[in-house]
């Protein structure tokens, strides 16, 4: 009987592809924020990234006057959530699970068709490569920050030092 649990485990093991064990979720996402949404009753944080928080604000230059600059601050947090949505809206959405996060949300790269929503977000300068978990979006976001690419634009905190800093006030 041994013997036959081993050989069938065998069998899985090394017949059925490893893609057949990842898990899947598809349907129409509702957007939490730059970095997280929901799916069928699943939050899902996509995974090697990180977006403003939605309350974060950075700055700008809005006028530039020979030596002098002018900056204001604008809702980089608000506008990285708006351009989320702007991208998966009425679509479905497949997210490939990674793992689980220290809060239990699901850790996931997504796709609108083919393309990778992580990646997309990094490259248009409205979240960071999260480099303590991946090394996986270093050049989308350098790609970003060349050709001065939303967040890119002018000043910005780091959405995990923000937290940091905001959880001190």
């Amino acid at each position: 009987m041994l013997k036959r649990k081993f050989k069938v485990f065998l069998f899985l093991l090394f017949f059925i592809p490893a893609s057949a064990f990842a898990e899947g979720i598809e349907g129409k996402a509702i957007v939490i924020d730059g970095d997280t949404i929901k799916i069928k009753n699943n939050k899902i944080r996509l995974a090697g990234i990180d977006a403003p928080e939605i309350n974060q604000s950075c700055e700008k230059i809005f006028l530039s006057i020979q030596f002098l600059s002018f900056k204001k601050k604008y809702p980089c947090g608000k506008i990285a959530t708006k351009k989320l949505k702007k991208l998966l809206k009425n679509n479905i959405i497949l997210c490939k699970i990674e793992n689980l996060d220290r809060y239990k949300r699901k850790l996931a790269t997504c796709y609108k068709n083919k393309l990778n929503i992580n990646s997309w977000l990094v490259r248009n300068g409205h979240a960071l490569a999260y480099v303590k978990y991946s090394k996986k979006y270093i050049l989308q976001e350098k790609e970003a920050a060349r050709d001065k690419l939303g967040l890119w634009q002018g000043t910005f905190e780091k959405p995990w030092n923000w937290r940091k800093n905001e959880k001190r006030k």
